[in-house]
């Protein structure tokens, strides 16, 4: 489903010279695939993710999603991609304080094409999955912290995406909180046959999954 090959990404220090923030040779994930990317802060883990889901653009290197390969459309192109197969699960969330639990998940669906009313019962069929059917109305602000971890995981999957990616998705929660948002995660990627590529520097989230790469190994 997903194929990175000879990838660069170059960045500019603060001083204006240029450094290479990400090398990965290959990377293969298939269709339903649950995989692990392990590495320290700072060893390019969101930077991938990020050019996996079109958000930043390699200077060389082919990122092919299907058949379309993500380096060589424009920007808008991606955008549209991404909102329609890539569902992102955040470190820090993301949600609309303005928007309620409902509004903030269902927004994801409108924004890629979806009719109002399809998207606000796919949200709340999808809040309901992850025990915030009664949290719906509440804005961010009124959510625990754990609560609202739920809430972008409904908002990653509303549109039902071919692929899931999760960066560091428990590190705000507490352990306990931590083994159910991963738990969730993992069951209704399965359910749904979406694959999910997760990054973390946690030994326990990377002992949930059979495939566990390091970032060492993806890089030259």
């Amino acid at each position: 489903m997903l194929k990175l090959e000879d990838i660069e990404v170059v960045f500019s220090d603060p001083g204006g010279a240029p450094f290479t923030a990400l090398s990965v040779p290959e990377l293969r994930v298939e269709a339903g695939e649950q995989l692990c990317i392990r590495g320290r802060s700072g060893s390019g883990k969101t930077t991938l993710l990020n050019v996996i889901a079109g958000i930043i653009r390699p200077r060389r290197g082919r990122v092919q999603f299907g058949q379309r390969d993500l380096a060589a459309i424009s920007e808008a192109e991606r955008d549209r991609f991404r909102a329609a197969n890539v569902g992102f699960v955040f470190q820090t969330f993301n949600l609309l304080n303005n928007l309620s639990a409902l509004e903030n998940v269902a927004l994801a669906h409108t924004l890629a094409g979806g009719r109002s009313a399809e998207a606000r019962a796919r949200a709340a069929d999808l809040l309901q999955t992850v025990g915030l059917g009664d949290r719906r109305r509440a804005r961010p602000e009124r959510l625990s912290v754990g609560e609202r971890q739920r809430v972008a995981l409904a908002r990653a999957l509303v549109n039902r995406p071919a692929l899931v990616l999760a960066d560091e998705p428990t590190a705000n929660l507490d352990p306990r909180r931590g083994r159910e948002a991963l738990d969730l995660l993992q069951q209704i990627c399965a359910q749904a046959d979406s694959a999910l590529l997760l990054v973390t520097h946690d030994p326990e989230v990377e002992a949930r999954f059979a495939r566990v790469v390091s970032m060492e190994a993806l890089s030259r």
